[in-house]
């Protein structure tokens, strides 16, 4: 009796993992391709390996797009983030809205606040690199609003784990732009 148990739980445990490792390629990144080229743009990595970026390969595999590998400079590369994250916060609140079918608000001010933070990028990049910073309070209202509601997915809590690491890539940028520009501020 033990040894179907014991099967099932196994089994259980191989489609979570199986499941979970398929959100990378699919979930995460909306109309990216998630192949590494062999030639990244010197732009993106330094960006991928910056001090403030704690998931080197999710900012590789975000930032492998031809948008990303063709951009110029951290500004266009800091749109591109901030464009990214908000699609990512969209498609979370999509699949939130499948899951409770309520509104929730913590998540349609995140996607405010990356948008924000795009336009910002060319006038004032000291304020958004500010503005990228308390995303992050928005990400734990809409951690807040999960337990709130006691959804316990998989895929919404490790797509707020991937918002997060868009805030870091957006810090990241933010910081390059003030260091480039430091008189203009």
């Amino acid at each position: 009796m033990a040894l179907p148990n014991q099967l099932c739980f196994a089994l259980v445990i191989f489609l979570s993992i199986f499941s979970l490792s398929s959100l990378p390629t699919s979930a995460i990144f909306p109309k990216v391709n998630v192949s590494l080229p062999g030639h990244l743009s010197k732009l993106v990595e330094n960006l991928c390996n910056g001090n403030i970026v704690e998931n080197r390969k999710f900012c590789l595999k975000a930032l492998s797009a031809p948008k990303a590998i063709a951009t110029r400079d951290s500004t266009q590369l800091g749109t591109l983030i901030m464009k990214l994250g908000a699609a990512n916060v969209k498609a979370t609140l999509n699949v939130y809205d499948e899951i409770t079918k309520k509104p929730v608000e913590a998540y349609k001010y995140a996607i405010l606040s990356f948008e924000m933070v795009s336009s910002e990028l060319v006038e004032d990049p000291q304020s958004a690199n500010y503005d990228v910073a308390v995303i992050g309070p928005e990400i734990a209202n809409c951690e807040k609003e999960l337990i709130d509601a006691k959804v316990k997915n998989p895929r919404l809590l490790a797509r707020n784990q991937f918002m997060k690491y868009y805030i870091e890539m957006g810090y990241e940028i933010t910081s390059t732009l003030e260091l480039e520009n430091p008189n203009e501020y």
